[in-house]
């Protein structure tokens, strides 16, 4: 029997999925690829198929599918298409752990299928936790399955609990760089283009992501996952800006002590962490050097100009289906960005509209989850439309 941990990656052409396949490559004798998915670059997958050689791929984009299955028809690789495929692969019994690396609300389904089958989770979409944080987390309780987180600041946190699970958290503090925007006003910002909000100063990352974090969403989104991640509230969550990336976020406990977790900006760190905890192995990964960082700075974000942090929070303490509102009105008003359909500053706008105007659940369903993500997205556009 082999000794080889069994991976299966959701969204294997984006950043997360290709550096995770750099991770495997290094350590080919602790980790099998088992099933590669891809939405629409059905290049990209079919070239990485052909030198993984998975059991499984999918392609989300059903007319993609006769041109992977035709690349890769003298290989003894099965292939899928469509959204359910996505999400009924997880359940495969070679499967051993599942890292879900689609970006946005498609994460959702896959992610609760793979506990539902009691797999491990390698979590880099934290989407699943902001739209459904309670019902995931219950399920993974139920189920006895882990979530290992692979965001850099959750990973952080979660790398200075190891040891001290115990010990109660009086507080986490997760870092943000900032973005590209650190530091201009609202007169700079009604300016922004696309081209300067995908430039992020430390981490190569997805355009849906860069707008993100430009925007300080995603750090927004990272607050609602702390939460379900580490059993918090949203007064135990500090957001503070370090623009040099170095230190990934700190855990302060009851009695003043703070750890925090540093390296280089380099995903792959986090990611490898997640498959192959609780081991750490060895990486030729660069390594960090204080000479290189005489200083390391640190401020308060602020929430007056970047107004999607404070969305999050005010989601974060209404519950219910609110953050699910949030995400999916931010990911319509990301998206128009990206088409240059509205300003950078007016995502706030229709995200905030949006929140005021889809009607509240306190406690809704995996249905009702689902509903309130199209009627949002519905309304989004409704509402951009008529800017």
């Amino acid at each position: 029997m082999s000794t080889r941990k069994r991976v299966a990656i959701l969204g294997s052409t984006g950043s997360i999925g290709t550096q995770a396949l750099d991770v495997m490559q290094q350590h080919q004798d602790r980790f099998q690829v088992e099933v590669l998915t891809a939405q629409n670059n059905a290049d990209l997958l079919i070239r990485q198929a052909m030198a993984f050689e998975p059991n499984v791929v999918v392609i989300g984009n059903e007319g993609n599918y006769e041109k992977v299955k035709q690349a890769l028809s003298s290989y003894p690789i099965k292939v899928y298409a469509g959204e359910e495929a996505i999400a009924q692969v997880v359940e495969m019994e070679t499967v051993d752990i599942v890292l879900t690396a689609l970006v946005g609300y498609a994460g959702l389904m896959p992610t609760i299928k793979a506990i539902e089958a009691g797999k491990p989770i390698a979590l880099a979409n934290k989407e699943t936790l902001v739209v459904a944080g309670e019902l995931v987390t219950s399920l993974a309780k139920k189920k006895g399955v882990n979530i290992f987180p692979v965001d850099s600041e959750h990973s952080a946190i979660f790398q200075c609990l190891v040891g001290e699970f115990h010990n109660p958290i009086e507080k986490i503090i997760l870092t943000a760089s900032g973005g590209p925007f650190r530091g201009k006003d609202t007169g700079f910002l009604r300016k922004v283009k696309k081209e300067q909000a995908l430039k992020h100063p430390n981490w190569d990352m997805g355009d849906k992501i860069t707008i993100d974090s430009a925007s300080l969403m995603n750090k927004g989104l990272e607050v609602i996952e702390a939460k379900w991640l580490f059993g918090l509230n949203a007064s135990q969550i500090e957001v503070v800006v370090h623009p040099q990336s170095i230190i990934h976020s700190l855990v302060q406990f009851e009695d003043g002590s703070i750890k925090a977790q540093l390296g280089l900006p380099d995903m792959r760190i986090p990611i490898q962490f997640a498959l192959s905890y609780p081991e750490r192995l060895a990486s030729q990964f660069p390594r960090f050097d204080f000479r290189q960082y005489p200083s390391l700075e640190f401020e308060q974000p602020d929430t007056e100009t970047f107004r999607n942090l404070g969305l999050a929070y005010e989601a974060l303490e209404r519950g219910g289906n609110s953050a699910c509102v949030l995400n999916a009105a931010n990911e319509i008003a990301v998206a128009a960005f990206l088409k240059d359909e509205i300003g950078f500053l007016q995502m706030s706008d229709v995200i905030e509209l949006s929140m005021q105007k889809i009607s509240f659940i306190g406690s809704p369903t995996l249905e009702d989850l689902v509903q309130t993500d199209r009627t949002t997205r519905k309304l989004t556009k409704e509402i951009i439309n008529s800017l």
